[in-house]
């Protein structure tokens, strides 16, 4: 699926999140091995900062758990 730059500008303006960091956390999501703890955390890292939202040391070692041992629910929401 193919993004024009106006669907960029629509994302950038509601979330502050620029194309370029969305499309390198794309390349990184695709191209990294998602049961690498390093890529895993890069991800959660990026995301934290994209969203404003703080993720302590407790809560990412939790996530990092959850998709190395395959235990990520459909339902994300309902993870912790």
């Amino acid at each position: 699926m193919k993004f024009g730059d106006d669907f960029f500008k629509k994302v950038e303006k509601k979330t502050n999140v620029n194309k370029d960091t969305i499309l390198n956390l794309a390349q990184k999501l695709q191209n990294g091995n998602m049961k690498d703890e390093k890529t895993i955390r890069e991800v959660i890292d990026t995301l934290s900062i994209m969203t404003g939202k703080k993720v302590d040391k407790d809560l990412s070692d939790k996530i990092v758990n959850k998709i190395i041992n395959d235990k990520v629910p459909e339902n994300v929401d309902k993870m912790f």
